[in-house]
């Protein structure tokens, strides 16, 4: 009899595990007050970051002052940002207005797929954009010989290929295990809520995660500020003050967005698991999801003097 019971009880486990086929947000469920408050701002932040971005691309490739390396990695940065806020940020949105929050167990595994796809290529991208920084300060005269097409579409291919198979191992680790609850403690799939539902001990799943957090983070946070340290060196050997602060501009921009971006990543992805509420770890999720795509747009053009004038200029032959 205990024999029979036994069976009949592993039988509903799998039986159970099959069933789950969609998952349910439940996204900012204790902000229900605020959730209309919440909709307008996120929607205007959103809007805000796609016309940014697009803005910066159309003006990057139509305007031929603009041709150069350093300019290239931002089209990019700016085309991949753009793709990564429309991953999740359209479902959160209508989360906010009460609209369907479910989403099957496929849907749920592509919006991670590029979600991590998306988030790491950003990272490398930012490191590639250190890279031709350092060449163009520590090597100046050899620059143009060394930065050239080819290593600029390499270096661009290379992110988005750790992207792709990172993501595809990462995916593959979450959904290969069985799952017994739907219900998802964030607004989108990300990797440890979708994780928390699992019947099973996800130790090993975790371990992964951290191993590829640290390799996609901090590996790209070190290479980045090793080429600081090198850039600042040379900088503070230039003889006028007129050529430092040049040189300090154009690295400006793109350390601002460095620290943001590697900083909210990290606090997201290096914390130990149980060490935030779920309010806070949306909080975070709101900073690296929404707040650090609208910092590219922002601080490339207010702080960028070229772009600044290339905007000019296409704004002159619009009025023109």
């Amino acid at each position: 009899m205990l024999v029979c019971l036994t069976f009949s009880g592993h039988s509903m486990e799998r039986e159970n595990r099959t069933l789950i086929t969609e998952f349910v947000f439940q996204g900012f469920s204790s902000f229900h007050e605020h959730q209309l408050t919440l909709f307008a701002v996120f929607l205007a932040l959103y809007t805000f970051t796609l016309a940014g971005n697009i803005v910066i691309v159309t003006i990057i490739r139509t305007d031929r002052h603009l041709h150069t390396p350093m300019y290239f990695f931002l089209s990019m940065l700016s085309t991949s940002e753009t793709v990564y806020t429309l991953v999740t940020l359209p479902r959160m949105l209508s989360s906010l207005v009460g609209m369907n929050q479910s989403i099957s167990r496929a849907g749920c595994a592509t919006q991670m797929f590029f979600f991590v796809s998306f988030g790491i290529t950003n990272c490398f991208l930012l490191t590639a954009m250190g890279y031709d920084r350092y060449v163009a300060i520590c090597n100046p005269l050899r620059y143009s010989i060394i930065m050239n097409k080819r290593v600029c579409v390499q270096l661009v291919g290379g992110a988005c290929s750790i992207g792709l198979i990172v993501a595809t191992t990462q995916v593959t680790s979450v959904f290969s295990l069985p799952f017994c609850a739907t219900k998802v403690a964030h607004f989108f799939c990300d990797i440890r809520p979708v994780m928390k539902l699992s019947c099973v001990d996800t130790m090993a799943n975790e371990i992964l995660t951290v191993i590829i957090s640290v390799l996609v983070l901090v590996v790209p946070m070190g290479l980045v500020f090793i080429s600081y340290v090198l850039i600042i060196s040379t900088i503070l050997k230039i003889p006028s003050d007129q050529g430092r602060k040049k040189a300090f501009a154009t690295c400006a921009s793109h350390l601002t967005v460095v620290v943001v971006h590697y900083g909210c990543a990290s606090i997201a992805y290096l914390k130990p698991k149980s060490e935030n509420s779920r309010d806070q770890d949306q909080l975070i999720s709101v900073t690296y999801t929404v707040i650090t795509p609208l910092l590219n747009p922002v601080v490339y053009t207010l702080r960028n003097k070229e772009v600044k004038e290339a905007l000019l200029r296409a704004t002159g032959r619009k009025l023109s």
